[in-house]
Order: C-alpha cells, then sequence, then structure tokens
C-alpha cells in the first residue's frame, strides 16, 4: 500500500503556490529598478539646472553687452553731435585768417584797392568751402518767383519783365542736396501802373 502521507506531498510541491524567497527577490528587483530611476532623473535634474545656469550667464552676458553697446553708442552720437561742425569750422578758418591779412594790410598801407582784392579772394575762399560741404548757391536771377526757393522782400514795377520774375538777389540763397539752408531774399517785378489815357 502507498503512503497518503506521501502523495499528499507531491501534490503540495507541484502546486503554483510561489515561495516566500521569490516575492522577497520580485520586491528587491522592483526597489532597484526604482532607484535606478531616481538616479537617472536626478542625473537629467542635474544636467537640467547647470545647463540653465549656462543659459541664464549666457543672458546675462547679452544684457551687459548690449547695455555697453547702448552706452557706446549713445556716447558716440553725443560727440558727432557736439563736434558736427568741426570739419566746417576748420574750412571757414583759412578764409577768416585771409580776411583779417587784407585788413591789416590795408590798415597799414592805405591800399584799399587791395583790400577789396583780398575780400574778393575770401567770398571766393567762402563759396569753395560751401561748396566742399555740399551747399550749392541757389540761381535765383531773372528765374520766376518760386515760393519753395525764394523770399520776396519787396516788387517793384517792371515793362521788361513778365510780373512775378526776380529781378535782383539780395541774399544768395543756398541748398544742400534736396533740402533748402536758406532760401534766396530777392526783389521780384510786377505790372507796371496802368497810365491813364
Amino acid at each position: 500500500m502507498s503512503d497518503p502521507n506521501a502523495n499528499q506531498s507531491g501534490t503540495d510541491s507541484g502546486s503554483g503556490q510561489s515561495s516566500p524567497n521569490s516575492g522577497k527577490q520580485d520586491s528587491e528587483k522592483s526597489t532597484s529598478a526604482s532607484a535606478h530611476k531616481a538616479e537617472s532623473a536626478s542625473a537629467d535634474l542635474t544636467a537640467l539646472e547647470t545647463r540653465c545656469t549656462e543659459l541664464q550667464d549666457r543672458l546675462f552676458r547679452c544684457q551687459a553687452d548690449l547695455e555697453n553697446y547702448r552706452r557706446r553708442t549713445q556716447r558716440e552720437q553725443e560727440d558727432a553731435r557736439r563736434f558736427e561742425s568741426l570739419r566746417l569750422i576748420r574750412d571757414l578758418l583759412p578764409g577768416l585768417d585771409g580776411l583779417q591779412r587784407a585788413v591789416s594790410s590795408a590798415e597799414q598801407t592805405g591800399d584799399f584797392r587791395n583790400l577789396l582784392d583780398g575780400i574778393r579772394m575770401v567770398a571766393q575762399q567762402f563759396r569753395d568751402v560751401l561748396r566742399g560741404h555740399s551747399a550749392e548757391p541757389i540761381d535765383a536771377q531773372g528765374k520766376p518767383f518760386n515760393p519753395n526757393e525764394h523770399e520776396a522782400l519787396t516788387q517793384v514795377p517792371s515793362a521788361d519783365c513778365e510780373p512775378m520774375t526776380v529781378l535782383q538777389v539780395v541774399e544768395m540763397g543756398y541748398r544742400m542736396h534736396d533740402r533748402i539752408v536758406r532760401p534766396a531774399r530777392v526783389i521780384v517785378s510786377c505790372a507796371p501802373p496802368e497810365t491813364a489815357g
């Protein structure tokens, strides 16, 4: 006869129940995986923090560079405004020196013809300086009156010219490129009064 306890023992050993050691191993694996994920997340976070710090440093440097650029540009603009007439003044000084020499010479010699010649030379120097700075005279003599380029001082009756013709230029006008520096101050014609007949 077979031993019933032996069959029962065999049945128990073949059942699907896991041993206590198997459950412990699964728990350890789960804990290890969680720890690995935590370490990986921590490393990612550290890398992100480092990257964020680097980007902040770059941002601060860029902001500082931009502020320095703005200050430098503002300083250069202020200097340009302060000294914008420097070249013109340097160009005018020789003419002023020539005028002073002509006056001194006339005072010493009493030769006013030479003074007049000197003044003419200086006037030409000044015109050359203006031309060198792109300031061109407005040709108004004998032209129809143009309110954009001329300023009428008075009208004079004339039978020889059409009304509103420039008869005389009192002060020369100048333009720089397409902008009027100063309008020419002129005397213009008007129709002569009708004579009673």
